[in-house]
């Protein structure tokens, strides 16, 4: 191979690389759904299990990798009908410090991940990200809300972007 051959092979083979590294992901962070009630570790309510239930139907076509949440019952009833739906096993997270989720996800990459929070993490979660929601605090009554980060990487560097959604049935005050 003579030296232009050779030249354009390494310029093939690390176009190549670049863009494999190019890809687009999506991190979805929920808080649980609704509680039974205030003892520490309580399951959901028949409305939680409803909501769970709404969360699965929402995410179920969405190609999620990865399905991370707290030691918490009412956490991980909230994503167990998701985890069924999708074959994906519930990976437990400690809620604090919310820098090592974020930084778990993170090296991830490539992949689209699900995070069971909590009212006092999420938005915590979501900034964590590099992205500014809209709310400053979740209401102890609010359990509706779907943050979706999507994070694109290409050659150029990475840009992430926030999307809030709701879903489920409105939750009554």
């Amino acid at each position: 191979m003579n030296k232009l051959g050779k030249i354009n092979s390494l310029l093939m083979v690390g176009l190549w690389l670049s863009l494999s590294a190019c890809y687009t992901s999506k991190i979805y962070v929920v808080r649980h759904a609704e509680r039974l009630d205030q003892s520490a570790d309580t399951p959901l309510s028949s409305a939680g299990l409803q909501r769970a239930q709404a969360l699965a139907d929402s995410l179920k076509n969405k190609n999620i990798d990865r399905i991370f949440g707290t030691k918490y019952q009412r956490n991980r009833q909230t994503a167990q009908v998701l985890c069924d739906v999708t074959g994906k096993g519930y990976e437990v997270y400690e809620p604090h410090p919310t820098e090592v989720i974020v930084k778990t996800v993170e090296k991830i990459g490539k992949q689209n991940v699900v995070i069971v929070g909590h009212s006092d993490t999420v938005l915590e979660i979501v900034k964590g990200f590099g992205v500014t929601p809209t709310k400053a605090k979740i209401e102890s009554s609010d359990y509706d809300n779907l943050f979706v980060i999507t994070v694109k990487k290409g050659v150029g560097g990475s840009r992430k972007t926030l999307e809030e959604k709701t879903y489920g049935a409105q939750t009554l005050p």
